[in-house]
């Protein structure tokens, strides 16, 4: 098969926005110049002197400075306030660089674009030598083979094709040839070729003597190049950026979907453009998530080591921990040693873990006596295989559905799956014979298994003779990688990385697996091929694609290093067929996206992959103006379908903005609003008179318009609130608020008695009833986006589009303590808790085997509510001596920022700020400061507690009333959403009732002068209905 190749309007756009830069320009095919002749040999022929260097730019900045404002108003741009230049000093001169961006996102054919710009450039103005800027081996390849695959293309368009080469200190005779010919040349540099100086200089800023002591950077730099930065926020570090500036470049283009610095931006095709109008290929999301920990198997996975000035790295961990609702994860930041039994709520899966001697610079941690754990891998996660082995099979049958429907259609499918080493893929024995790895394995027993059931499903078809040919998993799979030659054998094996440095720049040793992703990319397009699954590193970045994997399955955790955005753009390609035509809008029409569905099998949950990618989305559309006003459409040079143009005025600009208002398109913040949606949705937007035949273009501009919606970005740099530091000095001075303090701050401590027999019974009889234990489960979503808003992606999750998979036959790795277990979470005997477990139904017991951690958590909790009912009756409070000072208020650990909407300021309490934790508690507030009897009020700390059986009671509020104007002045009060005993929390209500019993003992003792001071209540008129 052979790529067609076509002119699309949004690429010819991108070109004219970087030619018309330099209207004005005569054409003048490049300079004759006297090359530098180095050192030469006595022994060497007469050399070629005579070189050809890019014309100089006639122009002054103020034209330029024109030219670029024309081009960003014709495309709907800011303008630039200043031009972005640098400036190149040659040995008698010195001269302006200037520097211009291009967004384009991933998948619209951006290197297409570039090289087409070249073309035109030489065309039109007969600029000679581009040096085009890489920043992996990846990219360079692709680039590579798209000047190979397109020469065809370029002439039939331009009658003439460009010479390339690849820059390599090795044939340094290569920039001779660059430089003596006259016709158009580009030469492909990674930048890891020029980006160091001092000791470790690239041989390229050194004068080599095979090169008749000339350094090549000043070859190149004679020839004015033109360069060309593909993905710059992965080239211009710091130290590349200066580098750079040796090149002496007449000026330069910068081509990425995520610019980190933005230089003169003349075009821009953002994430929003590209979906909506159908040039990249629609998302779906297939979630797999785990559920019903068992807590039994030792997770720990390690995410990052984090450097510090000074000591041992501190490591970003996640383990299970035991909390009151069963066993979570948790992400912890934590610093060595690390006691995983003691943090983890003593999991016993986790005895005898401890975390040591973290090592940054090898990334890698000590688990234990002996086990090491190196960044990004698991140890211990509950059934992992299985969760891949579920991953793998997701990711087969949405390969096989999409396959089935587009077979006829001549369009191969291809799936592509994430891992992080070759071992998982494949292994080798002594000899250097390879065998499958686990994933490889797993793959081969669900393919198999998968095409037999789907097979069961179909009609005899082409595609069910095609499918029937492909049977065996073995062929259908292939693993890219990079490949080492075994010494002394005609054998090769794949390898990973071969060092941590190449792992980060992902550089050269992956030069043999790149070449064979792109060189092959027809093979892999063509049914003759039976490969349609692939296996590559996870750290495969810019420049890996191909138009036809319509699966991304990533088996690994997730990284931080490695985003949504970057996964999902090795697969955002519009497809081709078999011809290599194109699938897209201007061929499929309204179709085009039931062809293009990219589904990505994310390891996570649909919630988190969703957030992740929005959040991603929406840093990246930033740019995009956030609402309406005359700036956005004055001076905006417009063009109807007839061809006419008009340069909006500030008039006409006013008026449409006074039309849209009006009309209740805009509010007074210029944001559009839903009627706008709305009315356009349904054909119904009424655009006023204002530019009759230009309403299509209208609607355009409004549709650039960004809108964050609902999210709130928090700004770091707010103040944090210390509540230990906002101590209101006169209030806690107050001889009301000093009263009612002396009256409530007796410590107590409680004793109880009950009767072990009725406790077993009631026990017995409760857990039978109650005890319902979970499965682990995995739950599979799948979601699909039609089209992508303001708010980003529109996601839904489609009729019965989720199920789930249990996990059957679990293996206890861990041995338990059951009896000791319980005996330790409800404070019984070993005696007791025996009595009652072999009391309970059999089938209740099997329980325990199914989920240990989860049956120990739940007959725990069921006992001690028992336990609770049994007591509460009989508890009594002693009074101590002890009591709790003044100086609880000013050792408050309790902090908050200031952009909480949770965080309320205070006139009357003891704090200058109030944290409430829900509406009621806000409502309770603001009535307490608006009302004059409430003299003085805290939320009091969380040190300040009651010891109950079910355990520490913290109550929400003490106040001080104006005296005379209530009966009972010194009051405490619990605020709660519902009075209803039914709608508490057991454990609540049973506190509750514990707090009433302690200050009964308080006013009993006589501590307390007023016969009631505590109760719970709703709002604070349900308060004053106590206190009146």
């Amino acid at each position: 098969m052979k790529l067609q190749f076509k002119e699309q309007e949004f690429q010819l756009d991108a070109v004219s926005a970087v030619t018309d830069i330099f209207l004005g320009q005569s054409k003048q095919s490049g300079i004759r110049y006297m090359a530098d002749p180095g050192r030469q040999k006595s022994d060497e022929v007469d050399l070629v002197l005579d070189a050809y260097q890019n014309a100089p730019i006639q122009l002054d900045q103020e034209a330029i400075r024109k030219n670029v404002h024309a081009v960003q108003t014709r495309f709907g741009l800011r303008l630039s306030e200043s031009l972005s230049i640098d400036k190149v000093v040659d040995k008698v001169s010195e001269r302006l660089a200037y520097n211009f961006s291009v967004e384009m996102e991933t998948g619209t054919g951006k290197t297409y674009t570039y090289i087409r710009t070249i073309m035109e450039l030489n065309k039109r103005y007969g600029w000679l030598k581009f040096i085009i800027v890489v920043p992996s081996v990846a990219i360079r390849e692709g680039v590579l083979k798209s000047l190979e695959i397109m020469k065809s293309h370029f002439q039939e368009v331009y009658e003439k094709q460009p010479r390339y080469f690849v820059y390599d200190s090795s044939r340094l005779g290569d920039l001779d040839s660059f430089a003596n010919s006259s016709d158009l040349q580009i030469m492909v540099i990674n930048s890891q070729a020029f980006n160091a100086k001092g000791k470790d200089a690239r041989r390229i800023h050194s004068e080599q003597e095979s090169f008749r002591w000339r350094r090549p950077i000043d070859v190149l730099a004679a020839m004015n190049p033109i360069m060309i930065i593909d993905e710059p926020q992965s080239v211009e570090g710091k130290q590349t950026k200066e580098r750079l500036k040796d090149f002496k470049p007449l000026f330069t283009l910068r081509y990425s979907a995520t610019h980190k610095e933005k230089h003169d931006m003349v075009y821009r095709l953002d994430a929003m453009d590209a979906y909506n109008q159908k040039l990249v290929k629609k998302i779906a999301v297939k979630a797999i998530e785990q559920a019903g920990l068992t807590g039994s198997q030792g997770y720990l996975y390690l995410q990052e080591l984090l450097p510090r000035k000074s000591g041992s790295p501190k490591a970003k961990v996640e383990f299970e921990v035991r909390t009151k609702s069963g066993v979570k994860r948790k992400t912890r930041i934590v610093e060595e040693p690390f006691d995983l039994f003691a943090e983890s709520g003593n999991l016993s899966s986790y005895q005898g873990m401890t975390l040591s001697q973290f090592n940054a610079r090898d990334n890698k941690i000590q688990v234990g006596a002996t086990q090491e754990l190196y960044v990004g891998e698991v140890m211990g996660e509950v059934d992992e295989s299985s969760m891949r082995r579920i991953q793998i099979r997701e990711t087969i049958k949405s390969h096989l559905e999409k396959e089935s429907r587009l077979y006829n259609s001549g369009i191969k499918v291809l799936s592509l799956f994430f891992i992080d080493e070759v071992a998982k893929y494949k292994q080798y024995d002594a000899q250097n014979d390879p065998h499958n790895g686990e994933y490889a394995q797993i793959f081969e027993e669900e393919y198999e298994s998968q095409v037999r059931q789907f097979l069961r499903t179909q009609e005899p078809s082409p595609y069910y003779r095609y499918l029937e040919s492909h049977l065996d998993g073995n062929a259908v799979h292939a693993g890219y990688f990079s490949v080492d030659k075994v010494k002394k054998s005609d054998k090769t094996v794949f390898v990973d990385y071969k060092s941590a440095s190449e792992k980060k720049s992902n550089s050269s040793n992956d030069k043999d697996a790149y070449d064979l992703i792109m060189k092959d990319k027809e093979r892999l397009l063509s049914f003759e091929e039976p490969v349609r699954f692939l296996f590559s590193h996870s750290a495969l970045k810019e420049g890996w694609d191909n138009p036809n994997v319509f699966q991304i399955c990533t088996l690994k955790q997730s990284s931080a290093e490695t985003r949504k955005r970057q996964e999902i753009g090795r697969g955002m390609r519009l497809a081709v067929d078999q011809k290599g035509v194109r699938q897209d809008f201007e061929l499929l029409q309204t179709e085009v996206h039931e062809i293009n569905k990219l589904t990505v099998i994310a390891n996570e949950s649909y919630e988190q992959f969703v957030r992740s990618l929005q959040a991603e989305l929406k840093e990246v559309l930033v740019n995009r103006p956030v609402k309406f006003d005359v700036a956005l459409f004055e001076n905006k040079l417009i063009e109807n379908e007839a061809g006419e143009k008009i340069r909006i005025t500030k008039e006409q600009a006013e008026s449409i903005q006074h039309d849209l208002f009006s009309h209740g398109y805009i509010d007074k913040k210029g944001q559009l609003t839903a009627n706008y949606f709305t009315a356009k949705e349904n054909n119904q937007l009424n655009l006023s008179d204002t530019l009759p035949g230009y309403e299509k273009q209208v609607v355009e501009v409004l549709e650039s318009i960004y809108q964050p919606g609902k999210y709130k970005i928090e700004n770091e740099n707010n103040t944090t609130v210390q509540f230990s530091k906002e101590v209101n000095k006169e209030n806690i001075s107050r001889k009301e608020f000093l009263a009612l303090w002396n009256q409530i701050n007796r410590k107590t401590t409680y004793q109880v008695t009950f009767d072990d027999a009725e406790l077993v019974e009631q026990s017995v009889d409760y857990i039978n009833e109650k005890l319902i234990v979970s499965q682990p489960v995995y739950n599979i979503t799948q979601a699909s986006a039609d089209q992508m808003t303001k708010e980003g992606l529109g996601l839904v999750v489609g009729e019965n589009d989720r199920h789930h998979e249990y996990v059957e036959n679990s293996q206890i790795a861990t041995q338990y303590d059951l009896l000791g277990e319980v005996a330790d979470h409800t404070g019984l005997t070993r005696k007791v808790i025996a009595e009652i477990l072999s009391k309970i139904y059999v089938y209740q017991f099997e329980k325990f085997k199914q989920n240990p951690e989860e049956f120990i958590l739940k007959v725990s909790k069921l006992i001690n509510e028992q336990k609770a009912t049994q007591i509460i009756k009989h508890i009594q409070y002693n009074i101590l001596e002890d009591e709790y000072g003044i100086d609880l208020f000013y050792d408050n650990e309790e902090t908050a920022k200031l952009s909480d909407e949770h965080l309320l300021e205070s006139k009357k309490g003891i704090y200058n700020f109030v944290k409430v934790d829900s509406g009621i508690e806000r409502k309770f507030k603001e009535s307490l400061e608006q009302y004059e009897d409430v003299r003085v009020y805290v939320k009091l700390p969380g040190k300040f507690r009651i010891s109950t059986p079910l355990g520490d009671y913290n109550p929400d509020w003490a106040i001080a009333f104006r005296e005379g104007s209530v009966k009972h002045i010194y009051f405490v009060a619990e605020t709660k959403g519902s009075m209803s005993s039914l709608q508490l929390k057991q454990s609540e209500k049973e506190k509750i009732e514990c707090a009433k019993v302690h200050f009964r003992a308080l006013i009993e003792a006589g501590l307390i002068s007023d016969q009631y001071i505590y109760g719970v209540v709703s709002s604070y008129e349900d308060l004053l209905g106590l206190v009146k």
